[in-house]
């Protein structure tokens, strides 16, 4: 069986149809999959087992032709987009059956949006199960603490970089830190950087734009704690397990928190304004973010690691 699955564009998102995807193998078996999607969304998930080819798509309509025709012929094709673009390459695709998601899916986590769209593809009932990747954990020696103050989507997701480098510095005597980011956060890690040192803590490491796409899943893997906005990174930790502060603002975090983590919690301020999902305030004052505090995300912490203990 050889099916072609066009994944989300946001790493995020991407982790979040892996429950749909493997149920989707689950109900053919035997299959070969060829996977197309954004650089960052093809490389967490080409390390799939059953994924035999992975390709990057090009934006350019002019390209999406000469892309799909370039492809073999597939049993299967399922776009987890509902975008027009999308649409447009499906059309393309050699293919005996094909399936476009649909923004008709509301009111429900993203992982069952996309979980319930490839049951009525396939006419099937299997439950969302558990977030997966394929990358190893990274081991390392000490208990590391890893904190993710970016957000790809917009600034309006990101909490303040003071108030993180203060999180860090009250947790630097049990746990190394480490600072995560993709290649456009780079300065606002090494403002939280800076801020660490300046208090005399020297056990921080910032991985900022740093590390591959394999890399960022592998370290994020094997932390042992994990502090973060709504983003891609906090739904890899959610693969993982990983105990997780998920700080959220202007985002629904009934659709986007942790999916099946046990050990994530989330961190927000109940605001007349929010989840505005917007990517950045519309009202000019940013309070969803504003008013939480380093003392509510400590606090969290404690809650959290009680809950392990």
């Amino acid at each position: 069986m050889k099916i072609l699955i066009e994944i989300p564009t946001w790493l995020g998102d991407a982790v979040m149809a892996t429950p749909a995807i493997e149920n989707l193998i689950k109900h053919y078996k035997d299959v070969e999959i060829t996977i197309v999607g954004s650089y960052v969304s093809v490389e967490a998930l080409k390390y799939h087992p059953n994924v035999v080819k992975s390709v990057v798509l090009d934006k350019k309509y002019r390209l999406l032709y000469k892309t799909a025709k370039s492809l073999d012929y597939f049993d299967l094709a399922i776009s987890f987009r509902s975008s027009f673009r999308s649409k447009v390459f499906l059309y393309f695709i050699n293919a005996k059956q094909k399936f476009q998601f649909s923004k008709k899916y509301k009111n429900m986590h993203q992982v069952e949006k996309y979980n319930t769209f490839m049951n009525d593809a396939l006419q099937t009932d299997y439950p969302a199960t558990d977030l997966k990747l394929y990358v190893q954990p990274f081991h390392y020696d000490k208990p590391t603490l890893g904190i993710n103050p970016g957000a790809t989507y917009g600034s309006a997701k990101r909490w303040y970089p003071e108030e993180f480098a203060k999180v860090a510095i009250a947790l630097s005597k049990n746990y190394d830190i480490i600072i995560f980011g993709g290649p456009t956060e780079t300065e606002i890690a090494k403002d939280i950087e800076k801020q660490i040192r300046k208090s005399g803590v020297g056990n921080v490491e910032n991985l900022a734009g740093k590390t591959s796409i394999e890399e960022l899943i592998s370290k994020i893997a094997g932390l042992s704690r994990f502090i973060t906005n709504d983003s891609g990174p906090m739904h890899i930790a959610a693969a993982y397990k990983i105990p997780t502060i998920a700080i959220f603002g202007p985002t629904k975090d009934k659709e986007t928190n942790q999916w099946k983590n046990p050990q994530g919690i989330i961190v927000k301020k109940e605001m007349d304004c929010a989840p505005c999902m917007k990517r950045t305030c519309p009202l000019k004052h940013h309070e969803c973010m504003k008013l939480i505090k380093a003392e509510d995300v400590l606090k969290a912490m404690d809650q959290n690691a009680s809950s392990i203990a």
